[in-house]
């Protein structure tokens, strides 16, 4: 079921993803470095979270061990972040954050470089953030979900690059994971309609190769099945009858 939230909920979304986009965007970049590690970083956020009365939405969540993803190159989603995954110069890694405050949740990622990365990486990264923002684009009461995934698709595959199909984006708000799913690709003018006041998560997840995925041993960490590198971005956002607010920006 598709829920529309309150106004009061909106605004506990919304100071939720005004913190999570602060931490995202002024604090983590300022953290990411040649051999700092996947557990630096949760301990970071750990606190963070904590001095700001929130809880990590994803430690828990189906037996999750930690409040971050940590996902490193060929890593799509899901990566741990552990003492032994040491950032160096060339990686890119992406970071996914769930933050409930008061009951309700925000969900974001960033994929950031390390050093200097290569010309294609450099375009992939910038390819998958702008997949982001022409989904956001026409993400609007009356359109559906079906515009969202083929906006993503069309610019992702434009350029040569591939869209990860096994997963996708979702509702969001007092759950982490609501109906309806918002896949990267599809066709326009279908799927569920897009109504006012309705938050949903968009996160394309693109790859320099092939769009087909393997799961690793942990059970979690999901990886290009050809080890070409990835990219993530994503942002909460509330449905509006004109642009859409994106409660996960600064």
């Amino acid at each position: 079921m598709i829920l529309i939230k309150s106004e009061n909920e909106i605004e506990k979304m919304r100071r939720a993803g005004s913190l999570l986009a602060r931490l995202l965007d002024d604090y983590i970049p300022n953290l990411l470095k040649d051999g700092i590690s996947g557990y630096d970083v949760e301990k970071y956020v750990n606190e963070y979270i904590a001095k700001h009365g929130g809880t990590a939405s994803f430690k828990g969540y189906h037996e999750y061990p930690y409040a971050i993803c940590f996902s490193v190159n060929e890593e799509v989603i899901h990566g741990f972040p552990t003492k032994k995954k040491v950032l160096k110069n060339g990686d890119m890694v992406s970071i996914d954050i769930g933050f409930s405050l008061d009951g309700y949740i925000a969900d974001s990622a960033r994929t950031y470089k390390i050093g200097n990365i290569s010309d294609v990486e450099q375009k992939l990264m910038d390819i998958t953030k702008q997949s982001l923002y022409d989904a956001i684009k026409i993400a609007v009461a009356g359109n559906r979900v079906g515009d969202i995934g083929n906006a993503v698709q069309t610019l992702v595959e434009e350029n040569g690059f591939s869209v990860i199909r096994d997963f996708v984006g979702h509702g969001v708000g007092r759950k982490l994971h609501e109906d309806p799913q918002i896949p990267n690709f599809g066709s326009k003018g279908k799927g569920p309609l897009l109504r006012k006041n309705m938050t949903i998560a968009i996160e394309p997840m693109v790859a320099i190769g092939d769009y087909n995925v393997e799961v690793l041993e942990d059970g979690w960490t999901v990886v290009t099945a050809d080890n070409s590198k990835t990219a993530h971005f994503e942002h909460t956002l509330l449905i509006t009858d004109n642009e859409p607010e994106i409660l996960t920006s600064l």
